[in-house]
């Protein structure tokens, strides 16, 4: 089915790339013959369809319209700048978020729990560009706190300094992916811990004069943790996949901003092939997820 999608999903789109191209730079109607057959667009569907499929199998997503680069070199390039934005913004969403979750569980009704649940819900429903355009004109375009785009400063140093250059522009982007995210560990988390507290292990454990902190770090969490395994893997593929939008705010030079510049072409190789790259991290983050779970859980692997 990815397969599929990633071929006629992206053949629907409006726009047609060799008319951007001729428009780009004069050409005459033989040369714009000439570069749809080069690019195999004058080729019926089907045809088309099989072609791409052999070239998907040897991981050869053909030639950018646009950057005039193999697709495969480009994704491999700016593969790990998106793992650096996401897997930051992963890390610290799940502790901030399973954290949150089990202290406003633990204490269901208090004051802290209103707070951060009614917090959490707030950043939940906000639309991740219109967080990102607010972050970035004030903390970037008011206060000149941080850098408003990019990985890395054009005079920036080699060493250390450009360690932290870097670090510098990730701030905005991550504090964007980690507010909309991390409210969906707390909800699980905080409900999972509200139904194990009536559970009888946890009568025992409290009968038995274990003091509160212990029955909640040594029995409540580690129980309450299970229901949560699968949505933090699910979630790490789609945080990478729905990078696209916090990438194009801020400019950063990963999977995502080369997604959103290929729809404006249509670039059809670059789409296609960041398109299966997203749905193959989802996919094995799901196959990681189950079988994760099968080791936490036994009755899982009894059954």
């Amino acid at each position: 089915m990815v397969i599929l999608l990633g071929f006629f999903a992206f053949k629907i789109l409006p726009g047609d790339p060799v008319a951007r191209i001729a428009r780009e730079r004069q050409m005459s109607p033989e040369q714009i013959a000439q570069l749809r057959e080069q690019l195999g667009l004058d080729k019926p569907l089907l045809e088309q369809f099989w072609t791409y499929l052999g070239n998907v199998f040897t991981l050869n997503f053909g030639e950018s319209y646009v950057y005039k680069r193999s697709v495969s070199e480009l994704i491999g390039e700016y593969f790990w700048n998106t793992i650096l934005l996401t897997g930051t913004s992963a890390i610290i969403a799940i502790a901030l978020g399973l954290w949150l979750g089990q202290r406003a569980g633990w204490k269901h009704g208090s004051r802290f729990d209103k707070v951060t649940s009614g917090v959490s819900l707030v950043l939940w429903s906000v639309p991740t560009f219109w967080l990102a355009l607010i972050l970035l004109m004030i903390f970037g375009g008011t206060l000149h706190w941080f850098p408003t785009g990019g990985m890395r400063s054009p005079d920036a140093p080699d060493g250390f300094a450009g360690i932290l250059d870097v670090v510098a522009h990730m701030v905005l982007p991550v504090i964007t992916m980690v507010a909309v995210v991390y409210a969906q560990y707390v909800m699980v988390m905080r409900a999972s811990v509200v139904e194990e507290m009536n559970a009888d292990y946890i009568t025992t454990a409290r009968a038995k004069g274990l003091r509160d902190d212990l029955v909640r770090t040594r029995h409540v969490v580690p129980n309450a943790l299970l229901p949560t395994v699968t949505l933090v893997f699910m979630h790490i593929g789609g945080l990478i996949a729905g990078a696209v939008t916090v990438e194009a705010v801020f400019s950063w030079p990963g999977l995502g901003k080369l997604t959103f510049e290929a729809i404006s072409g249509p670039d059809l190789p670059l789409l296609q092939g960041t398109f299966v790259v997203f749905s193959a991290i989802i996919i094995l983050m799901n196959l990681i997820a189950d079988l994760v779970y099968r080791q936490l859980d036994p009755r899982v692997r009894r059954s």
